[in-house]
């Protein structure tokens, strides 16, 4: 969610996870030390997250395959499409899980005034579900 926040305040030039944790550093004007360990949480959930991407790509694959074969059997095979929809449920239900608790690692390493500026940045990057974060 706070990398939605960075891809709208993206500088220029800056894919590295330094560049793309600079705004919760600049804007939240984190220590040196704070900002070490936000980067080692960062670091730590990389390899899961970026997992989880490539199974969302996947599916999002499988679901363009799947529908361009149902418009030209014209039929659907409805079991093959619940267990899509089931798996996909699944994958999204990680992604959001791990997304939360890389979020609340991350405030657990600020101040209290901190904490309350970035949980209301992320919150306002996904509107949708503001209260998990609590």
């Amino acid at each position: 969610m706070h990398l939605a926040y960075y891809q709208v305040h993206r500088p220029s030039g800056l894919d590295s996870l330094d560049g793309q944790l600079a705004w919760i550093r600049d804007e939240l004007k984190l220590s040196r030390e704070q900002y070490a360990q936000i980067r080692e949480l960062h670091e730590a959930s990389s390899p899961r997250l970026r997992a989880l991407a490539a199974e969302v790509a996947r599916m999002q694959e499988e679901f363009t395959a799947f529908e361009r074969s149902r418009r030209t059997a014209d039929r659907v095979d409805f079991l093959e499409f619940a267990k899509f929809v089931e798996t996909r449920r699944e994958i999204n239900r990680q992604c959001v899980e791990s997304t939360r608790r890389l979020v609340l690692a991350t405030a657990r390493v600020m101040t209290p005034q901190q904490r309350t500026q970035y949980l209301g940045i992320v919150a306002a990057a996904d509107p949708g579900k503001p209260e998990s974060l609590n």
